[in-house]
């Protein structure tokens, strides 16, 4: 009994002793993509001496379940099995006589139900079964699309808000993430689905007003998945009424005038089919042809063309109007030149310069006027200020004498445009003397010169010298006397009463 015991001790210390000698090398983790082929790595690193391999066998470990997926045996060769037999095979192991180091599998045409965690057990003699596994996952691509809610999207004028457009990323493993680019103002809404067999759906539906505004306005769906992007876009076409203006009333409309017209334009998704023009309290005027859209005035201006004429413009959507006011004037706002009118673009650049001109002239005017009147105040009545001194007659004595010089008028008159020498322009008043009375003989013609002048500086040249005439020395005015601006003087007394 002894005996047997330690045999069974010594059989296994050489199992644990091989045991260690083994190994299965295998990836921890692969992955593909939904059709798509992929590789299960199984390896087996014999010992030395090497153990003999008995059997491999390939099993798929899913929610606590193995399955057996092949089988090689080296009497019995290999096997696959249902329902793996159509999509798994061998890699290097033959069907007679295997050589069993390298049991690689191979997985083609990938399906979702494929992803589980798959395990290679080698068994051996006398060391035992060694095993390893690896874990695959399988990826679906998504298929992405983008489509508009309804081919024609129409702008109502309640103005609510409806979606647009769509973006779906179905079927995808793992679930996509989707953004919106463009210029439009709106928002997005999100919704994931998952399905059955472990992919997810994302829906986005893109939410704005319709108008005007937004027809032709392009949408772009981004989807990314893992490291993709996928990008689809679409325009949007957004049918609305027809927005209506009328054209060729530049507000210059005169009598006389020719070739004048009226052109209903009018923006519109569909296009207008039909425009009707009237005259409002009133008909449209005998003279006016209609074409199309537009009113073409045969033959001159006249007051009859006044009036608020209207145009309604109708497409598949609606009806809209248009209105606009015609005033006729006798006389042009801006009258032509060389029998043309004047473009309102040329009239007002033209109006601008005049106005700089005008400006300018004014300017000049006032610097002019401003020159003379301060030019003026450095004059007095008698003529400008200096420090001349006023003296009458030539400056020389005569032998023989001077005559009796007659009394100098108080007031003297200057023209305006006298210099610095001033010559009265007429002598008078009381206490003159008329030319026809003056009779000096030719020595006494200097005499005529009423006087001239000194400067101030020389004055002291002529000390020596007899002077003809001088200004009378202003007469004294009494205590009790008031001058008055006309040159009188009067007494206190009368001042006051």
């Amino acid at each position: 009994m002894a005996m047997c015991v330690g045999i069974w001790i010594l059989l296994l210390a050489l199992h644990v002793q091989g045991g260690d000698g083994q190994m299965v090398q295998m990836d921890s983790s692969k992955s593909g993509f939904v059709g798509s082929q992929v590789e299960l790595r199984c390896i087996f690193i014999n010992s030395n001496p090497p153990v003999k391999i008995s059997q491999v066998t390939w099993q798929k470990l899913l929610n606590g379940t193995k399955q057996n997926v092949a089988i090689a045996n080296p009497a019995l060769g290999v096997s696959v099995l249902p329902p793996f037999k159509e999509r798994v095979s061998f890699k290097q192991v033959l069907q007679r006589t295997p050589s069993l180091e390298d049991t690689t599998i191979v997985f083609s045409n990938l399906q979702l139900s494929d992803e589980a965690a798959y395990i290679c057990e080698y068994t051996t003699f006398p060391a035992g079964n060694r095993e390893n596994m690896v874990n695959l996952t399988v990826f679906a691509r998504p298929m992405t699309r983008m489509t508009l809610t309804t081919p024609t999207i129409v702008a109502r004028a309640q103005k609510r808000k409806m979606t647009v457009a769509t973006c779906v990323s179905a079927n995808g493993k793992p679930p996509s993430v989707i953004k919106w680019d463009t210029r439009l103002k709106g928002e997005a809404t999100f919704q994931e689905t998952r399905n059955q067999n472990g992919t997810v759906t994302v829906r986005s539906n893109y939410v704005v007003v319709p108008s005007r505004e937004t027809h032709k306005q392009k949408l772009t769906c981004i989807v990314t998945y893992r490291n993709e992007k996928i990008t689809d876009s679409v325009v949007l076409n957004v049918q609305y009424e027809p927005e209506v203006k009328i054209e060729g009333f530049d507000g210059n409309w005169y009598l006389n005038r020719q070739n004048v017209q009226l052109t209903c334009r009018a923006d519109a998704n569909p296009p207008v089919t039909i425009y009707q023009w009237k005259l409002l309290n009133g008909s449209l005027p005998s003279n006016v042809e209609i074409k199309n859209n537009t009113l073409f005035f045969k033959g001159p201006v006249t007051y009859d063309l006044a009036g608020t004429y209207v145009c309604d413009a109708t497409n598949g959507i609606g009806t809209r109007t248009g209105i606009v006011d015609v005033n006729i004037t006798e006389f042009p706002n801006n009258p032509p030149l060389g029998g043309h009118e004047i473009p309102q673009e040329q009239n007002n650049a033209g109006t601008v310069i005049a106005a700089i001109v005008g400006g300018a002239v004014v300017l000049c005017v006032v610097a002019i006027l401003l020159f003379i009147f301060l030019r003026r105040r450095q004059r007095t009545f008698k003529g400008d200020y200096s420090t001349k001194k006023h003296v009458f007659g030539n400056g020389y004595s005569k032998a023989g004498g001077l005559p009796a010089h007659p009394p100098i008028p108080k007031n003297l008159q200057y023209p305006d445009d006298s210099d610095d020498e001033k010559k009265p322009a007429q002598i008078g008043g009381p206490g003159g003397f008329e030319a026809s009375e003056r009779d000096f003989d030719a020595e006494q013609e200097d005499l005529k010169r009423p006087y001239f002048t000194v400067d101030e500086g020389e004055s002291r040249d002529y000390d020596e010298r007899t002077l003809a005439f001088q200004y009378d020395p202003e007469p004294e005015i009494a205590d009790d006397m008031i001058s008055q601006t006309d040159g009188s003087v009067i007494s206190k007394k009368e001042w006051y009463v």
